[in-house]
């Protein structure tokens, strides 16, 4: 007689042991089981030794094609008897142990999740319940939960959200049956109105009777536990549930002894199960309160501080981190509005325009700061089926500014254009051709401080601007070592005043009469009554040049031989002065400059007293002079070192130039104009952690406010008086030109200073450009600078400094309608390497408008007969100023190469 054959997959032996098995089993479906019930165990045990004993009988159930499943969940629906039951279910998982992926999909599939909650419902009607299917019951739904997307309706539907409830809370000494339940709980939660209907039955303060101090015992029971606990608090509902308990101050109490305990970090998972609890209780306002006043914010900052030298620590660092920042209270950014300090009155403003919405706002509005800042959403009662993201994924979305990933700044390169098309303009965009991959930067730090040492003696003058033949004043500025550095001064006072020689217009040099320079034949001299003499070591520096940079293609050797002229100034302290030492180069001049630049006659600014002599070292003092009234800068002449440059016809064009503010001062920097570096200096590499660290700096201003100063040093918004005068103990800074754009500076810390940005005018947004000066400083001192007033919350800086998220609130009116938004910090820090010396920060090198129509004027000059070249005044702006039109092409009848 032939037996019944179940469907099987193609190559499988359809006389296999298990499908016979599985086939006899079929057979018995429904009635017959119920009566043979001794068979059907008999069946159920061999079914279950062939799995356990042979993988390829596994493989045989759930192969493509086979009936096995069906089955097998046929026969569970079926059965009535504890034993066979217990059988089907020991079957069923060691089936979703082995590659569960695709078997628990197979087993969802069928139906499987709905016959589990069936069979767990009917088995909770004995009394009492069998153990042993309690606990197989919850087992399975564990591995199967997490793949199902319909679980947590299911189980609200069933009714086994009060089953598995009821048996946790007889059970709470049984770690044995606890453990599987909790797992089905952590996963019941993960649906939010699950998670309040189960914070309605009580089981939030359930949990807290699980979860306990330390313990080396059942540390897995408390790992599902808290992760229940963490997905159950993430409705607002029993967040709330759990602040009104007091178990803030639980958590924090277990958190901290758990990490004075576990002292080689084996139970990482559970420390951060419990800042997981504390981060989903903080996202409520009245969290954010509890946590404050237990003490929170400190305990986390020591024990974050205390697990920074651990690199497998930093998910407890992160977490810890996110909780400190979101509970710190927001500040008012220290402005008095938003919208710029300065104002232009437009003649005709549309009423619906920008704006006339900004200036137009009722009176009382605080534009700088809502009301409050704390937005609470309502929990949504609603069902939701979808789950919640795990928690890796919600830390990174809202935490993404601790340690941001730089890989992931980089922008997808789509070129508009072919780039074989583009290779035409490589004459005049030398960078397209370039990829600097050839250089070896590994000696660029001993380049840069040779470079560095080559820095100009500046001797400033008492004198003021009286009319247009007199002899601009300047201030000291920076070198332009980096691209938040324009020019470098140190600075010495002279015995007497050298007179100023009236400006004048020098006669542009060509580019190519110009020789290539030779290192060996500059020389810095020192004051004739020294007799000592200074040499740029020129073998050793040429080496270091060679190994940075490759041979310079022929246009870049203008640039290069201008740069070493810069570095070859000689200077003599009696303010007589010799010109570079050099062989048939037409550059041979020094110009006498006074300083600090200023226009229309206006009392300069003394900046600094003293200096540093050529040769010493630079946080050595310098001989101050006795008379020390005025100082004469002994630069060279940048009109004939760049083409397209020239000093006093700059100041001719900023008198000409309308500005606002009424600008009366000139920065170096744009009157110097700018001679790029001979070497190439690569990105600085972020150091991991210095991120994080910064912002753990920004903490301490609450944990310790004692040792905030919160003083202002320079206020824009106090027109008659920016700068604020103190004891010489804080820096000066000031932006009182063109293009600068600091409106304030806030000494928070002996070192560290907190600058707001000036809003364009009649703005109140774009913050991301900055220039401004800095002077007053300290040898060898690092100063840290916090531009905390930024936007956007990814930009260039990301690649080598740090923007990060700071605790200054941004109002709706700034934010575009939104609320509990917060501004962006830029820090960067920064060492003076001279004393008294003045340094311009700028987001990158300034062009101003004065720069362009002196760019324009130099470019009429330079034209050549083959060149047809048109300049007309497009228009003038509303403050006054000519819109050039330039027109360039060849003149007719030239042919062009």
């Amino acid at each position: 007689m032939n037996k019944p054959k179940m469907a099987t997959e193609k190559g499988v032996p359809s006389n296999s042991r298990v499908l016979m098995l599985l086939g006899q089993l079929e057979r018995m479906n429904g009635e017959a089981m119920m009566r043979d019930v001794e068979t059907a165990r008999q069946v159920t045990a061999k079914i279950l030794h062939l799995i356990q004993t042979q993988e390829k009988s596994g493989k045989e159930v759930m192969s493509k094609g086979s009936s096995g499943m069906e089955v097998i969940l046929s026969s569970l629906e079926n059965s009535s008897d504890v034993q066979t039951t217990l059988n089907i279910l020991y079957i069923l998982s060691e089936l979703l142990t082995v590659g569960r992926g695709r078997r628990v999909g197979v087993f969802v599939s069928k139906g499987g999740t709905g016959i589990l909650f069936q069979i767990l419902i009917t088995a909770s009607k004995e009394q009492p319940p069998s153990e042993e299917l309690m606990l197989q019951l919850h087992s399975l739904l564990a591995k199967v939960g997490p793949k199902d997307r319909k679980f947590g309706v299911k189980a609200r539907l069933s009714g086994a959200l009060n089953v598995t409830v009821n048996l946790m809370k007889q059970n709470l000494q049984n770690s044995k049956l606890l453990l599987p339940c909790l797992q089905v709980l952590r996963v019941y939660s993960t649906n939010s109105v699950n998670a309040i209907s189960l914070g309605k039955n009580g089981v939030v303060e359930l949990m807290f009777k699980i979860i306990g101090p330390f313990s080396k015992k059942n540390t897995s029971l408390l790992k599902v536990a808290l992760d229940a606990l963490g997905a159950l608090l993430k409705s607002k509902t029993n967040a709330r549930r759990a602040v009104d308990g007091g178990h803030v101050t639980v958590l924090l109490a277990l958190y901290l002894d758990w990490h004075r305990n576990d002292t080689r970090h084996r139970h990482m998972l559970i420390r951060k199960g419990l800042l997981v609890c504390l981060r989903n209780i903080t996202n409520i306002k009245l969290g954010r309160k509890a946590f404050i006043e237990a003490d929170g914010m400190r305990i986390l900052y020591n024990t974050s501080t205390e697990c920074l030298p651990v690199r497998t620590l930093d998910p407890l660092i992160n977490t810890s981190s996110l909780i400190m920042r979101k509970c710190f209270p927001k500040n008012r950014m220290p402005l008095p509005t938003i919208k710029s300090a300065f104002h232009y009155q437009l003649p005709n403003v549309p009423a619906a325009g920008p704006v006339a919405q900004l200036y137009n706002q009722p009176p009382g509005v605080d534009d700088v700061a809502d009301e409050s800042d704390d937005t609470e959403e309502t929990d949504a009662e609603t069902e939701n089926d979808s789950e919640n993201e795990d928690d890796e994924k919600d830390q990174c979305c809202t935490n993404d500014d601790i340690e941001t990933d730089i890989n992931k700044l980089h922008p997808k390169r789509n070129l508009g254009r072919p780039f074989e098309e583009l290779r035409v303009y490589d004459r005049f965009f030398l960078e397209l051709s370039e990829d600097f991959q050839g250089y070896n930067f590994e000696c660029s730090k001993s380049a840069s401080t040779t470079f560095s040492s080559s820095t100009f003696l500046l001797h400033r003058p008492q004198l003021n601007l009286l009319d247009q033949s007199s002899c601009p004043q300047l201030k000291p500025c920076p070198q332009s070592t980096s691209p938040y550095r324009a020019l470098r001064r140190t600075a010495t006072l002279p015995k007497e005043n050298t007179p100023c020689r009236p400006p004048s217009v020098p006669t542009p040099t060509s580019p190519a009469s110009l020789t290539p320079l030779d290192l060996d034949t500059i020389h810095h001299t020192k004051d004739q009554d020294k007799k000592e003499e200074t040499h740029i070591p020129s073998t050793d520096t040429c080496s270091t040049l060679s190994s940075l940079t490759k041979p310079p293609p022929q246009g870049h050797v203008i640039e290069q031989e201008l740069s070493h002229v810069l570095e070859g100034v000689s200077l003599e302290g009696d303010g007589s002065a010799e010109g570079v030492k050099q062989e048939g180069s037409p550059v041979n001049a020094t110009r006498h400059i006074q300083s600090p630049l200023l226009l229309g006659g206006i009392a300069a600014r003394r900046v600094g007293g003293g200096g540093s002599n050529w040769g010493s070292d630079c946080g050595s003092e310098g001989a101050e002079d006795e008379g020390g009234e005025g100082a004469v800068l002994e630069v060279p002449d940048t009109a004939q070192l760049l083409p397209l440059h020239d000093p006093d016809l700059y100041v001719e064009m900023v008198k000409g130039t309308h500005s606002v503010p009424q600008y009366a001062e000139v920065a170096y920097p744009d009157y110097f104009g700018h001679v790029a570096p001979t070497f190439r200096e690569p990105l600085l590499e972020r150091v991991y952690g210095v991120q994080r660290s910064k912002i753990f700096q920004d903490i301490e201003r609450l944990i310790h406010p004692n040792d905030i100063l919160d003083k202002v040093v320079y206020d824009l918004d106090i027109p008659s008086c920016p700068v604020i005068e103190d004891s010489g103990e804080s820096l000066r800074f000031n932006s009182q030109f063109e293009s600068g754009n600091l409106r304030k500076a806030v000494q928070v810390r002996k070192y560290e200073y907190d600058l707001v940005l000036n809003a364009d005018i009649n703005s109140n947004h774009y913050h991301q450009w900055f220039y401004f000066e800095v002077s007053g400083m300290r040898v060898g001192t690092t100063y840290r600078f916090n531009i905390i007033n930024c936007e956007k919350s990814n930009s260039q800086f990301n690649y080598v400094f740090l923007l990060h998220r700071n605790h200054f609130a941004r109002s709706s009116i700034a934010s575009g309608g939104q609320k509990g938004k917060s501004y962006y910090s830029l820090t960067f820090s920064t060492t003076f390497s001279h004393k008294d010396d003045v340094c311009y920060f700028a987001y990158h090198y300034p062009y101003t408008y004065s720069t362009l129509k002196m760019h324009l004027s130099k470019l009429e000059d330079l034209r050549t007969p083959q060149i047809y070249l048109r300049q007309d005044v497009l228009c003038e702006t509303l403050g006054g100023n000519t819109c050039p039109l330039i027109t360039i092409t060849a003149m007719p009848g030239v042919q062009l190469q």
